[in-house]
C-alpha cells in the first residue's frame, strides 16, 4: 500500500536545479547549498552563490507496509514525521529539529542523530538510497529502496555528513520503524561515576533502552517498547517519573546548555566530544568546571568551555575519541584530518567535484 501526503504540496524543482548547477560548473562558480538554513552553524561558512532546494519538495512514494518512504530533499522534515505519524511510524535515529524549517537534505548532509542513536542507528544507517545532481547537473542514482548489500561503493551513505560537498542531494530513500508501543521515563539522581557504572551493567541486558543522557547530577533515562518490558524494567531500575517531553528538548538542543538562544550569547563555544563507551573524563584541568551533558550513554559529550581547541582534540584522539564545535563562525569546526586521510578526501572531492563548486571549504578550507 501506498500513501501520498497532499498537504506537502509536491513540487519538482529537479530542471530548474540542474541549469543552475551547469551555469557554475561552466562559470567555475561556488555554490552554497541551502535548505531551511537551520543547520548553517554545523560546518564552515561557505561563500557563493546560494542554490535553494526548498522549491524541490514532497513525499514522491511511502509503502507503510514495506516501511520505506522517498522523499524530496527540500521536504521539511517536521511534515515528513508528521506524515509518518499518521501512520504509527518514525525515522528511528531521531534527528535533530533544529528550526521549524528544517529540511530532509539539511538532515542528511549534516548527518545529525538523536538521542537513540546507540541503540537504533545513525542517519547513514537507514538511508537506503538517494538522488543526487552532479557538477554538470546530471542525476545520479545510488542505492535503490531495499535492505541489502550493495556491491561496489555505497555512495548514497558517503553522502550522509558529507555537509553538501560532494553534490546536491535531490531525493532520499528511507528506512522506517514502527513508533514503540509503550514509552516510560526516568530521572536517578546519582553522580556521573556511578551513572556510567550502571549504564555499563545494563548494557549487557536486553533491556528496552533507547535514551540515556547524564547532567546536573541525574541519571536521564528512557525505556520503549512492549508494555510488560518497559513496566518491569521500570520497576527493577526505580527512580522517578520524567517528563516524555525532556528527550524532545534534547533532540532539539533546548535545553540551557546548547539552546539556539545560548548559541549567541554564550561566549563560550559548544563542544560535542565523541568517544569511546566508559571513556572516563578528560584528564584536562580546563574541564573541571565545565558545564556538560553526557548524551548516548557517555558516548557523545557536550560542553561549553573556552579550553584552546588542540588541546580539547588532542585529549579526544589519546582517548580514542574526536571534537566537533558548534559555535556559529568557528574556523576549524572539525578535527584536521590526518594527512593521508586528507589525501583521499581531496582525491575524491576531485572525483566528483573537480570544479570544486560545492559548498567550496564547508567540512575544510581545501575541500
Amino acid at each position: 500500500m501506498s500513501v501520498t501526503a497532499p498537504s506537502m504540496a509536491p513540487h519538482d524543482d529537479l530542471v530548474n536545479l540542474a541549469e543552475r548547477l551547469q551555469q557554475a560548473d561552466r562559470d567555475g562558480s561556488a555554490i552554497r547549498i541551502e535548505g531551511g538554513g537551520t543547520r548553517y552553524f554545523t560546518g564552515r561558512q561557505v561563500t557563493g552563490e546560494v542554490l535553494s532546494t526548498r522549491q524541490h519538495r514532497g513525499i514522491t512514494s511511502y509503502d507503510p507496509v514495506e516501511l520505506i518512504v522517498s522523499v524530496r530533499s527540500g521536504t521539511l522534515l517536521q511534515e515528513l514525521e508528521a506524515s509518518l505519524a499518521e501512520q504509527g511510524q518514525m525515522l528511528p535515529f531521531e534527528p535533530p529539529r533544529l528550526g521549524e524549517q528544517g529540511t530532509i537534505g539539511g538532515m542528511v548532509a549534516s548527518g545529525l542523530s538523536g538521542p537513540r542513536r546507540p541503540w537504533a542507528g545513525a542517519v547513514r544507517d537507514f538511508v537506503l538510497g538517494m538522488r543526487v545532481l552532479d557538477h554538470q547537473g546530471r542525476e545520479q542514482r545510488f542505492g535503490g529502496e531495499v535492505m541489502k548489500n550493495v556491491a561496489g561503493y555505497d555512495l548514497s551513505r558517503l553522502m550522509v555528513g558529507a555537509q553538501g560537498s560532494l553534490g546536491l542531494i535531490t531525493e532520499v530513500s528511507l528506512k522506517v520503524l514502527p513508533i514503540a508501543g509503550t514509552s516510560r521515563s526516568l530521572r536517578l539522581e546519582m553522580s556521573r561515576d556511578q551513572a556510567m557504572q550502571k549504564l555499563s551493567v545494563w548494557g549487557r541486558k536486553p533491556l528496552p533502552l533507547s535514551g540515556a543522557t547524564w547532567h546536573d547530577g541525574a541519571l536521564h533515562l528512557r525505556l520503549e517498547g512492549g508494555p510488560g518490558s518497559v513496566t518491569d524494567t521500570a520497576a527493577m531500575i526505580g527512580g522517578d517519573r520524567l517528563d516524555d517531553r525532556y528527550w524532545q528538548q534534547l533532540r532539539d538542543w533546548q535545553l540551557p546548555l546548547f539552546s539556539r538562544e545560548s548559541l549567541h550569547t554564550d561566549p563560550r563555544p559548544l563542544w560535542r566530544l565523541s568517544l569511546p563507551a566508559q571513556t572516563p573524563p578528560l584528564p584536562l584541568p580546563e574541564l573541571e568546571d565545565a558545564i556538560q551533558i553526557d548524551d548516548w550513554a557517555g558516548c557523545q559529550r557536550w560542553l561549553r568551555t573556552d579550553i584552546d581547541a588542540t588541546t580539547l582534540r588532542e585529549a579526544c584522539t589519546r582517548a580514542g575519541g574526536h571534537a566537533t564545535c558548534f559555535t556559529p563562525g568557528h574556523t576549524t569546526p572539525f578535527t584536521p584530518l590526518a594527512s593521508a586521510v586528507a589525501r583521499y578526501h581531496r582525491q575524491l572531492k576531485q572525483q566528483l567535484d573537480p570544479r570544486g563548486i560545492f559548498n567550496p571549504g564547508r567540512l575544510y578550507p581545501d575541500l
